[in-house]
């Protein structure tokens, strides 16, 4: 949560070395400038249209840390333009990171906007990213959308270079795919850009900013299906030249020769898949290119989307192995095997033949001879082997040696891992969450003597808690102020950071700083030992950093405390 992910919002930064506000008028909701001509006037703007000459509000004066609906923490703007801004922020209700559209209730695209996100939300595709809230309270409106920190936006991809042509298919077939069901719903985008495509860590494309990304800059379309298809073009194109599909530079990618008008990305470099190259032509038909060999257009994410599936499926490329090194010869190897010889111009000696096995009477005798005697030798030792055995039954202990006593091995333990102290009871201890409470069903998991058993914290975006609090923890209360020398930890799942604070007063602070801190340590199994051992009635194992679950989230987990004096 600490860092910033441009990959998670619907209005990313503007990557140059100026601040926000000096690029806010060339930003877009994609986090990028859209080319613009001479007359500085940008192509969307004159294709689709924009509001007109009315007046627009200025973006709402919030701050970070603003709470919106007492739940909603902003805390990092990420564009301010066009009377709105768009937030990063935390749902502390879910604990989750979320971003946020912001704009005064009466901008002229306010009804617009709430139109968009409801309608948005609605369809529930799992391929588009999320309207979660859509609200207008306190002359304010804004949309809470998902905030996807695994994904990765199609404008960084592209910025390595052209994709693989199993990449660029995925793309194509995923993005149509997906398109075409919004429009079956009555949905459109009309600002699909590289900004607005993200990949998540298992290779699904999602897109943001349904209807809502067009309404937010007042953007319309008289034909929606083939905006959104040649959009989709648009990134085929760039994804398998890595060049934009028109002559101004654009998303990071440099735009076609000025003059020489849409040529086939075949054309354009060595390599690309034909089929592709074609797929790519018939959408990007929509704004009058043609190719020789280009088949009927593509005017719908649908017909796109067929298109993609009548062509054969483009496998993943083949894993690569690197090549073992050469086998190194050692200096105790002599010999020449496999290899020629190093002096070819040396005569080498016949190897002679060894002699035939003895086939005379005399042989066969000698074989008999070693025969017998092994015979021999096998049974005295059998004979050796048992006599030693019995004896051993005769006589099973040895004078010489003594075993201590139980006392004695229970002197010993003590007098190295200390008395075991018994745990009177545990409390679960989030002092500085929303609710006041982790997971306290399980907390007598800590100290049932079972391994298999465990309490877990909540899950959090980051392993500081996702920078909403400094720790959680677990209260132990010995009953009684008694002598503490080592406090054991087992955790599950990672290693784990934790701190162990004590106190004699005879009620549990109602802040950590209320404790004293008296050790610390890192790993899964973690002995916390004061340097000198130290009185106490409750004890804290405070939880500092939590290691990655299965589930993509942070979350501690303890499975058994020991406490030894």
């Amino acid at each position: 949560m600490a860092e910033r992910s441009t990959a998670s919002v619907d209005v990313a930064d503007n990557s140059g070395d100026e601040p926000l506000t000096a690029k806010a008028d060339e930003a877009t909701t994609d986090g990028t400038a859209e080319p613009k001509d001479a007359a500085g006037v940008s192509p969307k703007e004159t294709a689709v249209g924009r509001e007109g000459s009315r007046a627009i509000p200025r973006a709402p004066d919030v701050h970070s840390g603003h709470k919106l609906a007492g739940r909603y923490r902003l805390e990092e703007c990420v564009t301010r333009l066009d009377g709105f801004s768009s937030w990063r922020a935390v749902d502390e209700k879910l604990r989750r990171a979320v971003g946020v559209h912001l704009l005064p209730a009466d901008h002229p695209r306010a009804r617009s906007v709430l139109a968009a996100a409801r309608s948005s939300a609605l369809l529930g595709d799992p391929r588009f990213v999320q309207v979660l809230d859509a609200v207008e309270e306190d002359d304010l409106v804004y949309v809470v959308h998902e905030w996807l920190p695994d994904a990765t936006e199609l404008t960084a991809l592209l910025a390595s270079g052209p994709m693989e042509a199993h990449d660029a298919y995925q793309l194509v077939s995923q993005i149509s795919q997906a398109m075409a069901a919004a429009h079956r719903e009555g949905l459109a985008h009309l600002r699909l850009t590289p900004g607005a495509v993200l990949r998540s860590s298992t290779g699904q494309y999602r897109i943001r900013g349904l209807a809502v990304n067009a309404a937010l800059r007042g953007i319309t379309a008289d034909r929606p299906l083939r905006t959104d298809t040649e959009a989709i073009g648009a990134l085929l194109y760039a994804a398998l030249t890595h060049r934009w599909p028109y002559e101004n530079d654009a998303y990071g990618l440099a735009g076609l020769p000025k003059g020489v008008g849409l040529i086939a990305p075949d054309q354009v470099r060595a390599g690309v898949h034909r089929g592709l190259s074609e797929i790519a032509m018939r959408a990007l038909a929509n704004d009058g290119a043609t190719a020789s060999r280009q088949e009927q257009p593509c005017t719908t994410p649908d017909e796109l989307a067929k298109a993609v599936a009548a062509m054969p499926r483009i496998l993943p490329p083949e894993p690569t192995f690197t090549a073992p090194p050469e086998y190194q010869r050692t200096t105790y190897q002599q010999g020449t095997y496999g290899r020629p010889p190093s002096h070819p111009n040396l005569v080498t000696q016949p190897v002679m033949a060894p002699p035939s096995p003895l086939q005379s009477r005399t042989g066969r005798a000698l074989k008999w001879a070693v025969s017998a005697l092994l015979i021999a030798a096998l049974g005295l030792g059998s004979w050796q082997l048992a006599e030693t055995v019995l004896d051993r039954g005769k006589d099973p202990v040895d004078p010489g040696t003594s075993r201590p006593t139980p006392d004695v091995d229970k002197k010993n333990e003590a007098d190295e891992g200390g008395k075991p102290i018994a745990i009177a009871a545990a409390r679960d201890y989030d002092p500085l969450g929303g609710d006041g409470s982790e997971k306290p069903a399980a907390i007598k998991n800590v100290h049932d003597g079972d391994p298999s058993t465990f309490w877990h914290t909540d899950g959090y975006f980051s392993a500081a808690f996702g920078n909403l609090k400094d720790g959680v923890g677990v209260v132990l209360d010995l009953g009684k102020v008694q002598q503490v020398g080592a406090v054991d930890v087992s955790f599950l799942g990672g290693t784990t950071s934790a701190e162990l604070r004590t106190t004699e007063n005879s009620t549990v602070p109602s802040l950590p700083d209320g404790f004293t801190k008296v050790a610390d340590g890192s790993g899964m199994k973690v002995s916390l030992k004061p340097e000198e051992p130290v009185k106490a009635r409750y004890v804290l194992v405070w939880l500092t950093n939590l290691p990655l679950s299965d589930d993509g989230r942070f979350r501690g987990k303890v499975s058994d405390i020991k406490i030894t004096s």
